[in-house]
């Protein structure tokens, strides 16, 4: 399968309850290089790059969230893979 590249921005209840810390977890068990960070505007945005299906995995992650979170909405954006990415980091 090949690789691409998802943009997500993920809104509700996402700050403040380790969602950046678990997705790290998510995305690097799942092999997958890019970013996640907090928005001043409460919502999260995450870049990733790796194989479709667990980039879809991802995705289906982030619906959920960890717990303490409450998911009210996740934008998708599908990209062509950069390959521009060597890990998986929490950004500030």
């Amino acid at each position: 399968m090949a690789k691409k590249r998802v943009h997500l921005w993920v809104s509700g209840l996402v700050q403040g309850v380790g969602f950046r810390f678990v997705a790290e977890r998510q995305a690097l068990r799942l092999d997958l290089r890019g970013w996640v960070r907090n928005l001043r505007n409460g919502r999260v945005e995450l870049m990733a790059e790796g194989e479709e299906s667990n980039l879809r995995e991802l995705v289906r992650w982030c619906h959920q969230g960890p717990s303490g979170a409450r998911v009210t909405d996740v934008e998708v954006e599908w990209e062509p893979c950069q390959d521009e990415f060597n890990g998986f980091e929490i950004r500030f």
